[in-house]
């Protein structure tokens, strides 16, 4: 992959919590407008590899460019393309949904001339024109998703991190996420990791599949339907027969 083509570039990837390798050698490229898609059990290093890619986290060895930049030689730089949403959304829940955009738009060095105008528009592409005089804390738990997403964009980054973006949403409100992630997709390159094999099936144009900390498996989905080879086998066969190894 030619590395000018790429917003986001990971290079032997690796996180020990001491004794503990909870990320080992992990490699991923991102093309610009590309939704990939990381998969992997509960434990896998999903978490660890996103709070690493989002700079939230350093890595113990290894390196990240975002946009031909060094995330852990230029922070400041590198972190004005990114977008994060962890898996607890950084919600104020005090706040109304205008004040608490208002204010994460300032933490992203959005211009203050052009925050009002940040906000119409992060507001419009998430669907939260009714709610923005409301208290965060009284929406339904969707509502407080798309906030989460238009916090992570109101900046408009050119790579967007989401960790687990539909987890404990009802099955209408992980459809209207889906769709915003979709449209998302087309101006932005997408990392979802997940562990919702139809999310990535649905959403993603790559997946690829951690398991004890490493990628196990790295495919295109349309080859993967071009073969007709189904996704929940090859998670299965990539992360069950490790978990058996590793129990002997």
């Amino acid at each position: 992959m030619n590395e000018t083509t790429c917003t986001l570039i990971a290079h032997d990837l690796s996180r020990q919590f001491g004794q503990y390798a909870a990320v080992q050698g992990i490699e991923i490229e991102l093309k610009q407008g590309e939704v990939l898609g990381l998969l992997g059990p509960n434990g896998a290093g999903k978490s660890t590899t996103m709070q690493m890619l989002s700079g939230n986290l350093a890595p113990t060895r290894g390196s990240i460019q975002i946009c031909g930049i060094d995330l852990l030689d230029h922070p400041e730089e590198a972190k004005q393309n990114i977008g994060y949403l962890p898996e607890i959304p950084p919600l104020y829940k005090e706040l109304t949904v205008d004040e608490y955009l208002r204010f994460v738009a300032k933490l992203h060095r959005v211009e203050s001339s052009q925050i009002l105008d940040a906000l119409v528009r992060v507001k419009d592409r998430c669907g939260l024109n009714q709610v923005g005089k409301k208290l965060i804390g009284i929406l339904s738990k969707g509502f407080q998703q798309r906030v989460a997403i238009a916090q992570a964009i109101i900046h408009q980054p050119k790579v967007i991190i989401l960790d687990e973006p539909s987890v404990g949403l009802d099955p209408n409100q992980i459809r209207e996420i889906r769709e915003l992630i979709r449209e998302l997709g087309k101006t932005a390159s997408i990392i979802l990791s997940t562990h919702i094999l139809s999310e990535v099936e649905t959403i993603c144009d790559r997946v690829q599949i951690l398991n004890k900390g490493g990628v196990v498996y790295s495919a295109a989905l349309s080859d993967l339907k071009q073969k007709s080879i189904n996704l929940e086998q090859i998670f299965e066969q990539f992360t069950l027969k490790k978990e058996l190894v590793g129990d002997y």
